[in-house]
């Protein structure tokens, strides 16, 4: 497989592209998109059988089901960091391995409907909290030690709108 195809299929809409500060209404889009993932998550593996979920959404990767774990943990994580940083002055963060994550047996042997539950829980209170905030909140910030980068919240709000995204095309592109 050549180096453009693998690109591809890792980042079927393409990589995120950094951005340090929202408008108003970027933050109202990535809000809304960071509600509405759960639903158009549901909505994409309505119809996949227990077999599907077996599938790696590409050649070396995750199985879809290890993916949807994948998504559970990694808005937990951001989640949790999200309020860190509104309630701490630039907390630093933990980091883990989400390679590891996805291969234990939580993420490979589990139904996906634990993991659904909890994206739809922490997504309404995640909008819920968002939506609260003053426009000088999402500058607020975490340091993330081991990529040794400031995160501003905004930022956050824009990653994880395109992660969810992100990961609802390699589920629609699955073969």
């Amino acid at each position: 497989m050549d180096e453009a195809t693998l690109e591809n299929l890792k980042f079927p809409i393409g990589r995120f592209q950094w951005v340090d500060r929202l408008s108003d209404e970027q933050i109202k889009l990535y809000t809304q998109q960071i509600r509405n993932f759960p639903t158009q998550l549901e909505e994409q593996i309505q119809s996949l059988q227990a077999e599907d979920f077996q599938k790696p959404y590409r050649p070396g990767g995750w199985k879809i089901g290890q993916l949807i774990h994948h998504l559970a943990d990694s808005h937990i994580h951001s989640y949790t960091r999200f309020k860190l940083a509104l309630t701490q002055d630039t907390p630093a963060v933990l980091d883990y391995d989400q390679d590891q994550w996805a291969e234990m047996p939580d993420a490979v042997n589990t139904d996906v409907g634990s993991s659904m539950h909890i994206l739809k829980g922490i997504h309404q209170r995640w909008t819920n909290l968002i939506e609260t905030l003053e426009p000088n909140q999402f500058d607020r910030q975490y340091y993330h030690s081991a990529r040794d980068k400031h995160y501003p919240l905004g930022t956050v709000l824009a990653l994880y709108a395109w992660h969810g995204l992100h990961h609802l095309a390699h589920i629609r592109n699955t073969p």
